[in-house]
């Protein structure tokens, strides 16, 4: 692994574990930067190889990296749930804008973090949104706990086991 994606990746574990400890449970208020009814801002560093779901915000977005990479994988609304209708691949220094209507799922495919600054034109927290099964296609209501609980699971896979030398 290269010197910078191996400082990143250090960086990204440290971060992690910080915003997992029990004294800051609600990771999310701790990562925004900045929220108001018109516009909120928000660091992510996402776990190596995490996978969200299909989800929609509401409101425009612009996702800028500035670390690793994040893949959108985008969909078209059907009568049957979705269909994949595009995507693309994010990496240091890109920036993704997304129109208010869009469903994606993104992806950092790397064994390193990702780091990015999300800029949504409205209200991230209050705004009602949904999300859909991957694997169904359902629709249900967004559930910040279910993106919690996706984090989690890849923060474990990222992080070596306590008698894990490397």
């Amino acid at each position: 692994m290269p010197e910078a994606e191996q400082k990143l990746n250090e960086a990204g574990l440290r971060a992690a574990k910080y915003l997992n400890t029990s004294e800051t449970a609600i990771f999310h208020k701790r990562r925004t930067l900045y929220a108001a009814d018109d516009l909120t801002i928000l660091q992510f560093v996402w776990p190596p190889h995490v996978v969200l779901f299909p989800h929609d915000h509401q409101m425009w977005a612009a996702n800028g990296i500035y670390g690793g990479g994040e893949d959108n994988t985008f969909y078209r609304r059907t009568d049957d749930g979705l269909e994949v209708s595009g995507g693309s691949e994010l990496r240091a220094g890109d920036v993704a804008l997304l129109g208010r209507d869009v469903v994606h799922s993104v992806e950092n495919p790397r064994r390193s973090y990702a780091a990015a600054l999300h800029v949504y034109g409205g209200d991230f927290f209050g705004a009602p949104r949904s999300q859909w099964d991957p694997v169904t296609g359902s629709r249900s209501p967004f559930d910040v706990e279910d993106v919690r609980r996706t984090l989690a699971d890849a923060q474990a896979r990222a992080e070596p086991a306590p008698d894990d030398p490397g």
